[in-house]
This record gives structure tokens, sequence and C-alpha cells, in this order.
């Protein structure tokens, strides 16, 4: 009776510390997996209002901007993109300003961005004028698809179908109406066209002009009747040296311009910009892009925001992207 009273008390005792263990593992669980949690609530916090203070200064930039003249071009301040900096050189002149964070609890933070002007691309919706396909901004995109050996049909299915998109309750139909870029994919067009006329198109509000100072050769040479891509070409490296303050100045300057660009296709200024800001904090990588109007210089205007968070820095310098 000894015996069996001592291992009943042996096994009794091994199961209260096995239970004890189990209890304190699981608290010590909830307690890393909550501090886990608010660490990350905490990151993502900051890293919005960042995103936000980046959105802020870019559209600052842009109003100063079109306070100093009305022409828009490539050796503009905007222009020059942000390179990857610590984000504490723009807080604190004080290197030894740790903002009261302890060595363990400080970490480093890195911002960089840039800003595009929208109106350098061709602008899909201007395809579509009053319900009808407009002639001279499909010539455009024609051009562009013959440049990329792009199939000439799925140029013709997808205007057909955007026009059918375009028109509110239109019988028949159950297609979408795209909001960005990646989404042109709902009207007709490849992965593989999208990609190589991604660099070159943009998803605009309202019918837009290209500027001439800042889009790049492919968009000129498309959106221009007449033009060879080497007239295109020349065109951009004659800008380098000055760029055009006026239609007229652009074609007195290069003569293979004139009589060729149209105030209703072409122009010298932009009202819309797109902005990108990108936060890395750690391995984390989050990136937000906007569309911005700048009709009113008084109040630069963002139509839309997008954040998401991208691969890891070394996932990101070791990927290689397959040529188009």
């Amino acid at each position: 009776m000894i015996r069996r009273s001592a291992g009943a008390a042996l096994l009794s005792a091994m199961l209260t510390v096995t239970l004890v263990a189990t209890f304190a593992a699981a608290a010590l669980w909830q307690q890393w997996r909550s501090v886990e949690v608010e660490i990350a609530e905490r990151a993502r916090v900051q890293v919005a209002w960042l995103l936000v203070g980046a959105l802020d200064w870019s559209r600052l930039i842009l109003r100063i901007d079109g306070n100093s003249g009305t022409t828009d071009h490539l050796a503009e301040p905007w222009a020059v993109a942000l390179q990857e900096s610590r984000l504490s050189t723009f807080l604190a002149a004080d290197k030894n300003n740790t903002g009261g964070l302890t060595a363990e609890e400080q970490v480093d933070a890195f911002l960089s961005g840039q800003i595009i002007d929208a109106q350098s691309k061709l602008n899909v919706f201007n395809l579509i004028d009053a319900g009808q396909v407009s002639a001279t901004d499909l010539a455009a995109f024609k051009k562009l698809f013959t440049h990329f050996n792009l199939p000439q049909t799925e140029l013709e299915s997808f205007v057909a179908n955007l026009k059918a998109a375009s028109i509110a309750n239109s019988p028949g139909t159950t297609t979408l109406m795209p909001q960005r870029v990646r989404q042109l994919t709902w009207l007709g067009l490849s992965p593989l066209t999208l990609a190589k006329l991604t660099p070159f198109v943009a998803l605009l509000p309202v019918k837009t002009t290209v500027n001439i100072n800042t889009a790049p050769a492919e968009v000129i040479f498309a959106s221009v009747s007449g033009l060879e891509l080497a007239d295109a070409k020349l065109t951009v490296t004659t800008r380098e040296r000055a760029f055009f303050p006026s239609l007229a100045e652009a074609a007195t300057t290069l003569p293979v311009l004139k009589d060729k660009l149209k105030d209703s296709q072409h122009s010298v200024s932009t009202r819309f910009f797109e902005v990108t800001g990108r936060i890395r904090l750690e391995q984390t990588v989050v990136e937000e892009q906007s569309l911005v109007d700048r009709t009113d210089i008084s109040k630069v205007k963002t139509l839309w925001r997008e954040r998401s968070v991208v691969a890891s820095p070394e996932i990101i310098s070791n990927t290689t992207l397959p040529k188009l």
C-alpha cells in the first residue's frame, strides 16, 4: 500500500508539473503574440504617417513649381527622384537626438520616392470621346502597337471593350471600367502586351494632352502623326539641352515638328502627376502610389492612393525582371 501511495503521489506531482509548464508556455506564447501584434501595429501606423508626410511633401513641391511658371520639364525639382535616404536625416539635425528611444528601440527607416509626369504617357481614356472612338488617339495607339510588334486585333478588341465599359448600363455587357493600368487585362489585353505598354500609358480622369517636354521618345513618336521614331529621339535629345517653352518654339527649334504638333494633342505643361513613396523598415518595404491633380495651384488634390507591401530588399535586389 505504501509503495502504491508513493507511486500515485509521484504521478500526481508529474501531472501537476506538466500542467503548470503547459499553462506557463501558453501564457508566455500569448504574451509574446500580444507584443508582436503591438509592434506590428505600431510599425503600420508609423509607416502610414510617414507615407502621408511624403505625399504632402510632394504636393508642396508641385505647388511651388506651379507658382513658378506654366511650363513643366525634366530639369525642375519635382523630376529629381529621391534616392533611398535614412529618415533620421530629415527628422533631426542632431545625430545624438534619439527621440527618447533606447538603442534597442531605435529602428532604421529609409525613405525613397519619385514624381512622374502622368501626361508624359498616352491617356487610355482619350480613346473614347463622347461615347465614340477618337480616330486621332486610336492612330496613336496603333503606332505604339506597331512599334512593339503587338497584334492589332488585340487593340481592336480592347478598344471595343473600352467603349462598351464607358457606356453606363450598356446592354449585353458586364465589363467593368478599369481604374489602374494593371486592370487593363479586364478589357482584353494580354499580360505580355500590358507589360510592354505599362511604361507608356496612363488612366487619367479627363481628356489630356501629351507633354512633349517630359514624354519619352516612344510616346512622342506615337502621338505625333507622320513623325518617325528617329525624329522623336532627336526631339528628346534636343530638349535635354533646353526645354521647349511652347509648342511654337518646339516647331521652330525642330523643323521636323512643324505643322505636326496640335494644341488638342500636345502641350508643354502638366496637370496630373504620379507620386510614388517607399518606406523600408527593417525587412518590411511598404510602397504607396498616388495620382495628384494640380489644376488648382492653391490646392493640389490627391485623386487616389494605393498602398502595398512589397518584397524584402534582398528579394528585390536579387530579382531579374524578364526582358520584354
